[in-house]
């Protein structure tokens, strides 16, 4: 009985809220943002949608205002494979990286020749045996080029990888040069937010190891924890985490691709919002 009562509450609840958004949109379209933010916020009050599905809808918003250049990697920060690299390096870095998709150079990042998919390594492997670099054509696995510039809105780059099927772009700055690369996931992070995988949080770790002096580190690493990893004697007195040390040391909220030092310490912002950092390559200086 008390179930009826409360799936009854709620049908009058979203009866009601629905009821006036039929009242406020009566004389037409939303004349404003602020005014759709209104009702959908009068919307999540109701209870018609949980706080998620607010951030979404805002999230999407928010995508015809937000340009490439604020989600893309920074050229610094790509991953790259050279095309006259031995099988077996290839190998190693896609390996080491953790992710799935490479843009393949030639003589620099500006020279791009396609982008290679970490799947077709288990064929090319499979098929040569031992690595056998005299038998490895890199250009059999070449996937075409996708380029975008920099200043393209982000619902429009979700539209083109829809259309196109890519999950990855070159952008490009207003000469011809490489800017940084995009993902699909750049993008749908900008709506549902991050998107951790099994490489970010592997067995739960919140710093991971890239190579002698590169290290992903969390965001919600505490200082302890970072300080006990690295010898390192940040204070705890102020903040608890890594990363509100980083935004602190900032004075603002960074965007993907900020850099700031502390001691021996690059923090480079790998993933963040508008309320905090979630996650940071560590780079720590030549001794």
């Amino acid at each position: 009985m008390a179930d009826n009562k409360s799936d009854q509450s709620l049908f009058t609840s979203s009866g009601a809220f629905w009821r006036k958004l039929g009242q406020k949109l009566g004389g037409g379209s939303p004349r404003s943002r602020a005014e759709l933010l209104e009702v959908l916020k009068e919307a999540r009050d109701g209870g018609v949608v949980d706080a998620d599905a607010l951030a979404m809808f805002v999230g999407a918003l928010e995508t015809s205002e937000i340009q490439v250049r604020d989600i893309m990697v920074p050229r610094a920060q790509m991953v790259v494979v050279r095309a006259d690299w031995p099988l077996g390096k290839i190998v190693q870095v896609v390996t080491e990286s953790g992710h799935s998709r490479f843009p393949v150079v030639s003589d620099s990042k500006d020279q791009v020749v396609g982008i290679l998919l970490a799947k077709d390594l288990l064929k090319i492997t499979a098929s040569i045996p031992a690595r056998n670099s005299e038998l490895f054509d890199l250009n059999r696995y070449l996937r075409p080029n996708a380029f975008v510039p920099e200043s393209k809105r982000v619902n429009m780059l979700l539209k083109d990888f829809r259309g196109s099927r890519n999950h990855m772009a070159i952008v490009v700055d207003e000469y011809g040069g490489v800017a940084g690369l995009v993902t699909i996931e750049d993008v749908l992070e900008q709506i549902v937010g991050p998107i951790a995988d099994e490489y970010d949080e592997s067995e739960g770790a919140r710093i991971l190891k890239q190579d002698e002096r590169r290290y992903q580190v969390h965001g919600l690493t505490t200082i302890p924890e970072f300080n006990r990893y690295f010898s390192a004697d940040f204070s705890d007195a102020e903040f608890d985490t890594v990363g509100g040390l980083v935004i602190h040391r900032f004075g603002h909220m960074p965007r993907r691709g900020e850099s700031v030092k502390l001691g021996r310490f690059t923090f480079n912002v790998q993933r963040a919002d508008s309320r905090r950092v979630h996650l940071l390559q560590v780079t720590l200086a030549d001794t």
